[in-house]
This record gives structure tokens, sequence and C-alpha cells, in this order.
């Protein structure tokens, strides 16, 4: 029998650490000001941390001297805190970090070599912040095929066969690493439509040749066969034989230099003979489920890179004053996006070309580089022939979210029903309340100031704050 005492032996090596007794390297971490030195044991990182190791003997330059010093200013004192506690006690403390500082903690990991916490990492972040991964997804699932984070890398492709949009839509699409393309577009339960599938590679392609036409009257073979070159990996995982004969017209048509002869003319025999045999391979149509139940048990999903199917119920509920949150599936309205700052711009006037007039709108906003979403809900829209004045509603609301705890929220009512919405189209985009929750003249930049129209403040700064992304949505009941 075997008595374990792992704990005090963590301690003592914690203790060994903070002391830095009889220490023989010491790394310096961040730039000034903001700078932290660990002195440590090359012992200890030869065991537990080769990478670092071989880094303290890179800089050794004189045998004699018994201290090194390895720089690395592009890793956070905060995260680097937290690795050397895990190579000297072996434990990890993530309780109210954030979840972007997790992540860069996942990286840094791997950067080095320290695989068991590397698959740890990912088991916490699939099962404990799920939504900060959807939101942050482009991202998430680039960089898991750059560092083959295979748990993540799983936990992406079951998210992208149901809902597509979240890496198709997003702007992060073009810059999509090719084998993370395909292992997309081959998945036999992909839920998009073929045709669609074909645009977006065509999209995906075209952006990789810098050097192509941008009208594409203007394109020669030449063109072409640049083109192919590129997506010689992905035209093969294209379901040709789907398409309907009005989309062969508009969508392959135009590209036919792209298929071989024998596949293009595949394509039209079967679209005009069905019957008739073919050489070329037919792949399998994907499994693409509907659901069309008519009231309740339907999926919902919200196309959004801001908030989640959850969050949406959660906002539905305040628009219907429940006290109780809508199940996720049961969320009585759609939410119909009208504008997304990244695809549509962040100009005042985008804003006003495209809500102008239109009611029921859900406004959210993501906080740059910290997990905080703001938003407000209009039941009445923004008029630009009311320029200048204020539109009264008593139904109207701004909110704050934590996204990674759907708990953590700050609700503000209306409360002074004659300035709840204020319209003015020369300078500002949605404004509640004359400037408690607006979107300043400057792109990318809204701004939060406490007055009498609204409750209670949903953010304690008062100052302009950049945005990744800000979305409007329609609502109507289903």
């Amino acid at each position: 029998m075997t008595l374990n005492f792992y704990k005090n032996l963590s301690n003592d090596y914690i203790k060994l650490l903070e002391s830095g007794n009889e220490h023989n390297i010491i790394i310096e971490v961040g730039e000034p000001p903001v700078m932290q030195t660990f002195k440590v044991h090359s012992t200890v990182l030869c065991y537990r941390c080769p990478y670092l190791y071989d880094e303290f003997k890179k800089s050794t330059i004189n045998n004699d001297v018994n201290i090194r010093i390895i720089q690395k200013p592009q890793i956070s004192v905060k995260v680097f805190n937290v690795i050397i506690k895990y190579i000297y006690g072996a434990t990890v403390n993530l309780e109210k970090v954030e979840t972007s500082i997790i992540f860069d903690l996942l990286m840094t990991a791997n950067q080095f070599q320290l695989e068991e916490l590397v698959e740890r990492l990912q088991t916490f972040l699939i099962e404990n912040h799920p939504s900060w991964l959807k939101l942050n997804f482009s991202k998430i699932y680039n960089l898991s095929f750059q560092t083959d984070f295979k748990a993540l890398q799983n936990f992406c492709d079951d998210i992208i066969a149901k809902h597509p949009n979240l890496i198709f839509e997003s702007n992060d699409f073009n810059t999509l690493p090719e084998a993370a393309l395909v292992s997309i577009i081959q998945r036999d339960d992909l839920q998009l439509e073929e045709s669609k599938i074909w645009d977006y590679i065509i999209q995906w392609g075209t952006t990789q040749n810098k050097t192509l036409p941008s009208n594409f009257n203007d394109w020669i073979e030449k063109d072409f066969q640049n083109l192919k070159n590129t997506l010689q990996q992905c035209l093969p995982h294209i379901r040709y034989f789907q398409f309907s004969n009005e989309t062969i017209l508009e969508k392959l048509f135009p590209f036919q230099q792209l298929l071989d002869k024998t596949l293009w003319f595949d394509i039209l025999k079967y679209s005009m003979t069905p019957d008739k045999p073919i050489t070329s391979t037919i792949l399998s149509p994907r499994k693409i489920v509907t659901n069309q139940l008519p009231n309740r048990g339907y999926t919902f999903q919200i196309t959004s890179l801001i908030i989640t199917n959850e969050r949406a119920a959660e906002i539905a509920s305040w628009i219907d004053k429940k006290e109780v949150t809508y199940d996720v599936n049961n969320n009585p309205y759609e939410f119909n996006l009208i504008l997304r700052g990244s695809r549509d711009g962040f100009g005042v006037n985008v804003f006003w070309n495209l809500c102008n007039r239109k009611t029921n709108l859900v406004v959210v906003v993501k906080v740059k580089d910290i997990d905080e979403i703001l938003g407000g809900y209009n039941p009445i829209g923004w008029n630009s022939n009311l320029n200048g004045q204020y539109s009264a509603t008593n139904d109207s609301f701004i909110f704050s979210l934590k996204n990674r705890n759907i708990e953590n929220h700050i609700l503000s009512r209306v409360k002074n029903a004659s300035c709840a919405i204020y319209n003015y189209s020369d300078y500002y985009g949605p404004n509640f309340g004359g400037g408690v929750f607006y979107m300043c003249m400057n792109i990318n930049q809204f701004r939060v100031i406490h007055n009498q129209s609204y409750e209670k403040p949903i953010r304690k700064t008062t100052v302009e704050f950049s945005i990744d992304d800000y979305e409007v949505f329609q609502i109507k009941k289903r």
C-alpha cells in the first residue's frame, strides 16, 4: 500500500518558489512598468518544464555565472504567475479568473509544452465557459488548428455542423486555415445548402488570391487556374449533384473552368437526364435537419456573434416582463439580424439607413477586450423625422451582461417615459434616454451616462469605450 502526501509536497514546493532560496535562474516577465522577477531553480525546470530549461541553457554565456535571465515580455505577469506555480506545485487556481486570461494561459501552457495542463485547460473551458467559446468562435477555431488543440477542435466541429453561421459569417472566415475549411465542408451533417457552401469557398479562395481582378468580367483563363489551384483541396468535397438546375446556372456556370471537363459534363447531364449513367462520383447528400414544430419544442437559434441563445431567451423574458426566464427552446420571439457593425459598417449613417423607423429593436454591444455585453430594447424605434426630439415609451430598457455568468446582469427599465428614446440622426446612432446609453460619433465607440431617464446605471465608468462589434435585431412573435 502506498501513502500519498501530495498536498504537503505541493505546498512545500510553492514555498520554495516564493522564498527563492538557492535559486540559480532569474526570469523577468513583462515590460516596464509592469514587470515581475521570478527566482527559480534549474533542477525543477529540467524535470517539470523542459522548454524553459532549454531556454535557460540557450541564455548561458559563461559557465561560471550562476544567474541566468530569460526575457519573456510577450507573456503577461498574471499568466506566468499561474504557470510557474503549476510547474512547482502542480496546482492551478482559476477562481475569479477572466475567461480570456484562462485562454491566454492555455496558449502559454502550449508554448511551454505543458501537455497535461493543456489538456485540462481545454476541458475546463469546454465544461465551464462554452458561451465564451461560442462568442469568440472564429478565433478559437482558427487557433485550435494552429496549435492542434484536439478537444477544442472537436467542440467546434460539433457546433459548426449545427450552426455553420458561426464560422461562415464571422469576420475571420477569410483567414481560416485551409485544413480547417476542408474539415468543415467534408462533413455530411453540415447544416448548410450546397449552393451556399459553394459561395463561401469561392469567397474564401478569391480572398487568398490578391491579384485577381476585382471585376469578375475581367478574369482571364490564368485567373481561373489560380483560383482552382487554391481550392484544389476543397473542390472534391462539394456535392455538385445536389444543386438545382437554377443554382447550376447561377452558381456553377460562371466558375465552370474550376471543374474538370468530365465533371462539368456530368453535372449538366445529371441535371437534364438524372436516370442516365455518369462516370463522376456522386457524394451522398448532406443530412440536413429541419424543425417544423409549429409552437412548442422547436430549436431556437440566433444568428449572432455577440449573444447566445440563452441570452436571447433572457432578453425575451425581460421584454415580456416575466419573472422566470424563458426556456432556450421556447423563446417566443424571432431575432432577425438587420445590422452588424463588422459586416455592414460602424458609421452613424449605416445605422440610420438600416434601422430608421423600424420597431421592436434589440441592440447588443460587445465591449472591446473584456467579457462584457451591453444593450437595450426599443419597442417604438428611432425616427429621423423627429431629429433632435425624444420619443416616449413605457416599455424600453437597457442592460449589462457578463457573458460567462447568466445570473450576473443589470436590468434598467425606463423611469421617465417621455425621455425614453432620443432621435438624432446627425450625430448619434442608437440612443437611449438622450445619452444614458448611446452610440458616439467616433467609429466603434459607445458611452453610458446615468441620468433620471432609466432606473439605474448599467456601467460604473462614464467615459467612451471601444467595442469589438455591435448588432441590431428586429424581433417579432413566432
